[in-house]
């Protein structure tokens, strides 16, 4: 059984480093600091998964070398999640079908919205074409035979999706995990939680908060994500966390 997640981007809406920005972390020549927009690609026997579409997908994409996609699962309809839905369009065309897309029905009145050519019922021909696939937290379900569940999230008052595959959970923009969902992610042998910076946000867990829920979850080990400048240089934080939690960076490959 072969089964890994990529990290396809580890940073925050805006990225990193900032535009305009000359922070130290902004301005450091580290590759471990340059982060673009929060994405994953989950492969099982083949089968490749990927989780969220946002601003940077093509580049994302390209760096990893990805030539096939079997579906797209969305944790959400904020802009750096979706916006790059475009770029499913090789993939239409390589593949000769319409890409399957699995979201909470909210999300996808949103896309229908931002992305109307797509829903057109006459599209022209060069739109993406996607397939709807509608699902609800707790109701899990297959792509290819990969089993998925979906998990409840709380974005500050937004109730968003994490997903649990076999042996890896898949979190971020969590601010609040209720309980049910802690339950099925607990002693999960592999945790991607998110942490913005070291400071309280109103929709974001910071660095304290996820640390904190690790304790809880126990998971394996755990590799943080969707972190802004703020959190610090790599080479800074790290030695300064748990020996089980690492700094999530872009194109790292995590054997699950």
């Amino acid at each position: 059984m072969s089964r890994q997640l990529m990290l396809l981007g580890t940073g925050t809406s805006q990225g990193v480093p900032i535009i305009g920005c000359d922070c130290e972390i902004c301005v450091s020549t580290d590759p471990a600091d340059k982060r673009l927009r929060t994405s994953a690609l989950y492969s099982e026997n083949g089968v490749n998964i990927l989780i969220d579409v946002g601003p940077d997908t093509r580049q994302q994409l390209l760096r990893a070398g990805i030539s096939h996609l079997d579906a797209i699962i969305l944790t959400h309809e904020h802009n750096d999640h979706i916006i790059g839905l475009d770029e499913i369009r090789p993939f239409n065309h390589r593949q000769k079908k319409a890409m399957p897309i699995y979201a909470l029905k909210r999300v996808f009145d949103e896309l229908s919205k931002r992305f109307n050519y797509v829903f057109d019922p006459e599209p022209y021909p060069g739109a993406p074409k996607i397939e709807v696939h509608e699902i609800k937290p707790y109701e899990r379900f297959e792509i290819k035979g990969v089993s998925i569940m979906p998990l409840l999230i709380m974005h500050g008052d937004l109730p968003i999706l994490g997903f649990r595959f076999e042996n890896i959970s898949y979190i971020t923009d969590a601010k609040i995990i209720p309980t049910k969902s802690l339950e099925l992610v607990k002693n999960t042998p592999h945790l991607v939680l998110n942490a913005l910076h070291h400071v309280p946000h109103n929709m974001h867990l910071n660095l304290i908060e996820a640390l904190d829920l690790v304790k809880v979850i126990n998971p394996g080990k755990t590799y943080l994500t969707h972190m802004s400048h703020k959190m610090g240089l790599s080479k800074v934080i790290q030695p300064q966390l748990p020996d089980d939690v690492e700094l999530g960076r872009d194109g790292l490959l995590i054997i699950c």
